[in-house]
């Protein structure tokens, strides 16, 4: 269905993006999908300036200015950007295979980022955002990873935390290979100075001590199986495999509430990033297709390959067994829904760019992966709106309501009936600018890499 836009006193093109500093922004008779609850407010007029959502109400009943840009919004659903909250920004010195990825995230309705491998050069990406420079989400950095090859000592390890966080990054991230005594002086002393960490656990740490050391999230569900093993202590990691994936038959999932009750109490957040399982370690997805679908067009043949190759040594390991790993993706599933239903917070991320997930595009897979769970659409998409709020602590976040921050996106049909829904874009608003269906045909095509 094409976007319908009419333009008041206006003589650019349709197809050119619109910035809300300039002009009001106004979506005309639109269904919208709040998320401060299970809703659909029909038939309603909301307002943006300057990067605002200033007016909400009844269609016909909301002023605004006669120079306003209107956006027809008969028969669609508005809804809050969506979030990733594992990214991979490439940690190069060059900007643009930083934007590249950006404006992938962008385009698919991604209107907040939080990147999972720092570079000092993302500072600079960061401010660049923040002054309206790029079209691109919304941008939390970490630094360069902690992990077994950069931090050799406890000493080491605290001396690291003390740099990032005058540096200037969000937050840590922490990557495999720590051991605990360099995790201890690593957690300790960014508690210490107020800096949250995030990401994997390393095996020799575990996911208790993990846990009560305070993560701001554990992405992956990284250390979730492992904690369920018993005897896990005379198991080497090489024969556990990556993310246990190969000892989840020895998983005692009577030991789940327990999991559950401490990541609540010790208020963990989880992003599961079930994308990079369904599509990197499962079995029923053969790399020659995965590779062959439309949106890989955007990833250059090198890195293709890459993946492909990845994904056939991973199928060709003698501890790779389909079955067992069916098996492996159930367990995943189910610690999903134990979470949902616990009231254990879930974030919405993907892991992207990574094997064969696309920037963006993972994102919208992420959330079907979620409903695959067991999760209901409007569940699903809580991970990425409301509860990204509530994890930055910015409650103007993923809601639409006047004051709110007009991070939206426009869909073609309801995604609390269908979360596919979520990928018919009509157009995204993000960094104060409307981008039109129009625009991000031209510039998708624009990103093509073969």
């Amino acid at each position: 269905m094409a976007c319908f836009l009419l333009l008041f006193g206006f003589n650019g093109r349709a197809q050119e993006p619109v910035h809300s500093s300039e002009r009001q922004i106004v979506f005309r008779a639109v269904n919208v999908i709040p998320m401060d609850r299970e809703q659909v407010l029909q038939n309603q007029d909301v307002v943006v300036k300057d990067g605002k959502i200033t007016a909400l109400g009844s269609s016909g009943k909301v002023k605004y200015s006669k120079d306003a840009l209107v956006v027809d919004g008969s028969g669609k659903y508005l809804m809050p950007g969506l979030a990733e909250m594992h990214a991979h920004v490439p940690p190069v010195d060059e900007f643009e295979p930083m934007e590249e990825v950006l404006r992938l995230f962008a385009l698919n309705g991604i209107t907040t980022i939080r990147g999972m491998l720092g570079h000092p050069r993302h500072l600079e990406l960061r401010e660049r955002i923040q002054s309206g420079e790029l079209i691109s989400p919304r941008f939390y950095t970490s630094g360069p990873s902690f992990n077994g090859n950069t931090v050799k000592t406890p000493e080491q390890g605290a001396k690291m935390v003390r740099a990032q966080k005058q540096a200037g990054y969000d937050f840590l991230k922490l990557h495999p290979g720590l051991t605990p005594e360099t995790f201890a002086a690593i957690s300790k002393t960014a508690n210490e100075v107020g800096i949250p960490f995030a990401g994997h656990v390393s095996y020799k740490v575990g996911i208790w001590p993990a846990i009560e050391a305070g993560y701001a999230s554990i992405d992956h569900m990284d250390g979730f199986v492992e904690g369920l093993v018993p005897g896990l202590d005379t198991i080497p990691e090489q024969r556990a495999g990556l993310f246990a994936m190969y000892i989840a038959d020895q998983a005692d999932e009577s030991r789940i509430p327990k999991l559950m009750t401490a990541l609540r109490e010790n208020n963990i957040w989880v992003v599961p990033t079930q994308a990079l399982a369904e599509r990197w370690i499962a079995a029923d997805k053969d790399p020659e297709m995965l590779r062959k679908v439309p949106e890989m067009i955007y990833m250059d043949p090198g890195t293709l390959e890459k993946w492909t190759t990845s994904k056939k040594d991973m199928m060709q390991n003698p501890q790779y067994d389909a079955a067992e790993i069916a098996n492996y993706i159930n367990l995943r599933q189910k610690l999903i829904y134990e979470c949902n239903r616990n009231g254990v917070g879930l974030l919405l991320g993907s892991d992207a760019p990574q094997v064969f997930n696309v920037p963006g595009f993972s994102t919208h897979h992420e959330l079907k992966y979620l409903v695959d769970a067991g999760l209901t659409p409007y569940e699903a998409l809580r991970t990425g709106t409301v509860n990204i709020g509530r994890f930055l602590n910015r409650p103007d976040i993923g809601i639409i309501k006047e004051g709110a921050a007009a991070d939206l996106v426009l869909l073609a049909g309801n995604p609390l009936e269908q979360i596919v829904q979520t990928q018919k874009i009509e157009g995204v608003l993000v960094t104060k600018r409307w981008l039109p269906k129009t625009y991000i045909t031209q510039e998708l095509k624009k990103l093509e890499k073969q």
